[in-house]
């Protein structure tokens, strides 16, 4: 079970999620039949592999602010939509669907982690990571909005 009060096997943790998204990610992308899908997901997986750098960048160089506390908007989208599986031959909407609901979950078990930990400076670094997944979860609810949504 995961130390809570170990600031180093917590970012260990993290970065650690942080190459699975990635490997999720480029291993979609690799199944995918549609060239722009592919492209897609390979750059969601780009994405996973920054938050990895950063979580790198702060175990070794100290917590410091590395992140800014703000609100995030949670448009909820993901709470009415269903479950997609992922297929090589999937839609742009699917696609953002399975998006919204990894970043959901991931924000979900940063948030949990972060009520249990037992030092504030753990609980900040948890907490923003949290807020680093929703500030994802975010932006594929507003994609999904502008490009699924619009066109129905």
């Amino acid at each position: 079970m995961l130390q809570l009060n170990n600031i180093d096997k917590v970012l260990d943790f993290a970065i650690d999620a942080e190459q699975e998204a990635f490997d999720f990610y480029m291993n979609l992308a690799a199944k995918l039949s549609n060239k722009e899908m592919k492209i897609i997901f390979e750059g969601f997986a780009k994405e996973e592999l920054g938050h990895k750098v950063k979580l790198i960048k702060i175990k070794e160089e100290g917590i410091a602010s590395s992140f800014k506390n703000e609100n995030i908007a949670d448009l909820k989208m993901e709470e009415y939509l269903d479950n997609v599986k992922p297929t090589p031959d999937m839609t742009y909407q699917d696609a953002l669907i399975l998006a919204m609901k990894k970043e959901k979950s991931a924000f979900r078990l940063y948030s949990s982690l972060a009520t249990i930990a037992n030092n504030e400076a753990l609980k900040n670094v948890l907490l923003n990571l949290a807020q680093e997944e929703a500030k994802h979860k975010l932006r594929f609810e507003v994609e999904y909005d502008e490009y699924v949504l619009r066109e129905n």
